[in-house]
């Protein structure tokens, strides 16, 4: 006696039967249908499942970024915090430094007897009210 079969499928034989060719191929011909079904359902399950898992990543990736961004953001602050009180005291000691390269050169330029910018003026003020007395002179006729 045969089994029931199932869809798209020769009755399955007993002991006591003998398959046919025919019937052979049905069978199969439906079980490599059955797995080809099989396959394709795998196959979309898989693409379901790789979309949902790929939205996952990236709400992960999201939230991940959230945080180091933040944690990013501070260490750069910090960062350009300590390069401002950095820079400061380096002008305040290239500032010193200066100072006191402009002393040290004055002094040099002193005893070299070269005169200093405020005694270039000091003699420039006085060439002029020489001038300015010699040109009162002319016009007066002395």
């Amino acid at each position: 006696m045969s089994k029931k079969p199932e869809d798209n499928q020769a009755p399955v034989p007993t002991n006591a039967e003998e398959e046919t060719p025919v019937q052979m191929a049905d069978r199969i011909k439906g079980s490599a249908r059955q797995i080809w079904l099989a396959g394709l359902g795998a196959y979309t399950k898989a693409e379901e499942d790789t979309g949902k898992f790929f939205e996952r990543l990236v709400r992960e990736g999201e939230e991940i970024e959230t945080r180091t961004r933040g944690a990013v953001g501070r260490q750069v602050r910090a960062v350009e915090d300590r390069v401002g009180e950095v820079k400061h005291r380096a002008t305040e000691s290239w500032d010193r430094l200066e100072s006191v390269f402009d002393q040290r050169v004055s002094k040099a330029l002193g005893r070299l007897g070269i005169p200093s910018r405020r005694e270039i003026r000091e003699l420039e003020a006085r060439v002029s009210e020489l001038e300015a007395a010699l040109e009162q002179r002319r016009k007066n006729g002395e």
